[in-house]
């Protein structure tokens, strides 16, 4: 595997860095890292002690005090210079996340050209860092607002976008003077390895001090609710699962602090009777089985009109007879495994569910074996043809399970069983008819926190801000003003005048 000696990866790795360095203490737990694609361990990562955390925490804290005092363009500058460095391995990088991970080695490649974009996206940001200028009711007195940075950002990230996310965040709370803990997902910790040692020469060859990027892995018990509990942490991203969010959630909560929450989505698609089928087919196919299905934007619900159930029905038996499962690394193919065993029970477990609740499978619902399956996490992209308030359809399956669902009526009606689940992350709709469209988008609409129209639910540019609304936690994250989330803001009053008037035109006037 050339790719991990393209980046500078061995067998045995430590799993902390404050920057440039790497720590490793007195810690004998090792964190193995075996790939979905062929089962097998390609390398062993020590774990962080308490002691590590503590070390990461105190470097970040000094490094924050030099950082916040750098011009916010100089920081873009060092975050121009990481997205050149990702340029130049971009393809061991992407080959990585896919034998990591298991998604296909495009989505891979497609995932590191998403940190770089992240990158010329946050080195524009970081000179138009507005506050804004108002009116005083006081004359001679000016009111504005500025930002400031918060300090240190925890950032816990999950295993199906290894780098991205870290990307989102770490990108735009650098330019705005943080510095960030990087705790990645132990299902994908040698993707952040990689990345944590490509930033490491950029900060080294600007002599930049070590904690503005630091990297810790180790166990959830221990690392993960340091970071919750820590209240020298002010803000903590976490994306999971919703049950994970809501115990971070909680814990981050009673300390006072910041979260910025992506959990999960059960994302729905709408075909109407004027869509475009030669639109909506490829489009509910890539959203369905994109990464295996393990997307949060993932499509797993799709609501057609009558009267052309059957037509869609038949297009996409047609369109998953045809797709290729194996190798992710091998681009004939268009699915690659589940992340692990664990994942795979989980199919199992949605199959049979679909079943017993009185639905059809319509394509698929087992897992494969064979040599070319030795990992035993390949499983077939599945089709299911179900009622919208089956109670599994209102769960969200990690898996390439897509429910197909009939409705009958307006386009209202679609939309009310679109919105009768507890998750708001990613919606679309197809339709070339205005009105359909519209309904669909205003106030009644959808109500999650992204809504497309004649594209699927997957692939959000990185230009508008992140996120959904309900269970899928109300954070935001990436472009329009995400940026503002990693920040404290500041109300200022100057008063320039030789009087002191005060505001709402009390009169406190003391004798001379």
């Amino acid at each position: 595997m050339n790719f991990l000696d393209e980046l500078y990866l061995e067998k045995k790795m430590a799993g902390t860095s404050t920057g440039t360095q790497w720590l490793t203490g007195k810690s004998k737990k090792q964190l193995s890292a075996v790939s979905p694609v062929d089962g097998e361990t390609f390398a062993h990562i020590t774990k962080a002690t308490i002691n590590n955390y503590e070390q990461v925490i105190e470097q970040a804290n000094q490094a924050f005090s030099a950082w916040r005092s750098v011009p916010a363009p100089a920081r873009g500058e060092i975050v121009r210079q990481i997205g050149l460095r990702l340029r130049d391995f971009k393809l061991p990088l992407g080959t990585l996340i896919s034998y990591e991970t298991g998604k296909s080695l495009q989505e891979g490649l497609g995932e590191v050209q998403e940190v770089i974009d992240v990158c010329d996206y946050c080195v524009g940001q970081s000179r138009m860092l507005y506050g804004m200028t108002t009116v005083s009711e006081r004359p001679n007195h000016r009111l504005f607002e500025q930002y400031h940075p918060l300090g240190l950002v925890a950032i816990i990230t999950a295993f199906n976008f290894p780098m991205a996310v870290w990307g989102w965040n770490a990108m735009l709370a650098a330019i705005c003077g943080n510095v960030s803990i990087w705790k990645p997902s132990s299902k994908a910790p040698v993707s952040a390895i990689a990345l944590q040692k490509i930033i490491a020469r950029v900060l080294d060859q600007n002599n930049l001090p070590e904690g503005i990027f630091s990297l810790i892995i180790g166990d959830r018990g221990l690392v993960g609710e340091k970071i919750l509990e820590d209240k020298r942490i002010p803000l903590v991203s976490f994306t999971g699962s919703v049950s994970a969010g809501r115990t971070a959630a909680q814990k981050v909560g009673q300390r006072l602090g910041r979260t910025i929450l992506e959990l999960g989505g059960n994302n729905g698609i709408i075909i109407t009777e004027y869509a475009d089928l030669k639109l909506a087919v490829p489009a509910v196919v890539f959203g369905a089985v994109g990464t295996s299905g393990q997307r949060c934007t993932t499509t797993r619900r799709l609501f057609i009109h009558e009267s052309c159930f059957d037509a869609v029905k038949d297009h996409l038996y047609k369109a998953y007879a045809s797709l290729k499962v194996g190798n992710p690394l091998l681009e004939a193919n268009h699915m690659g495994p589940l992340i692990d065993k664990n994942g795979v029970k989980a199919y199992q477990k949605a199959v049979t569910a679909i079943v017993k609740q009185g639905g059809t499978i319509l394509f698929g619902g087992n897992v494969l074996k064979g040599p070319e399956y030795a990992s035993q996490c390949y499983v077939e992209p599945t089709l299911a043809e179900v009622e919208h308030d089956f109670p599994i359809v209102r769960e969200e399956t990690f898996a390439p399970i897509l429910y197909l669902i009939k409705y009958s009526g307006t386009v209202e009606n679609a939309i009310t069983m679109h919105n009768a689940v507890d998750q708001g992350l990613s919606s679309a709709i197809f339709s070339t008819n205005q009105n359909q469209i519209e309904a669909f988008l205003c106030a009644r609409g959808s109500d999650c926190g992204i809504a497309n129209v004649n594209i699927g639910t997957s692939g959000a540019e990185i230009g508008g801000a992140f996120g959904g609304e309900k269970d899928t936690g109300g954070g935001r994250e990436c472009g329009s003003d995400a940026w503002k989330s990693y920040m404290r803001r500041q109300t200022v009053t100057i008063n320039y005048g030789s009087d002191l008037p005060l505001a709402q035109g009390i009169r406190f006037a003391l004798e001379d």
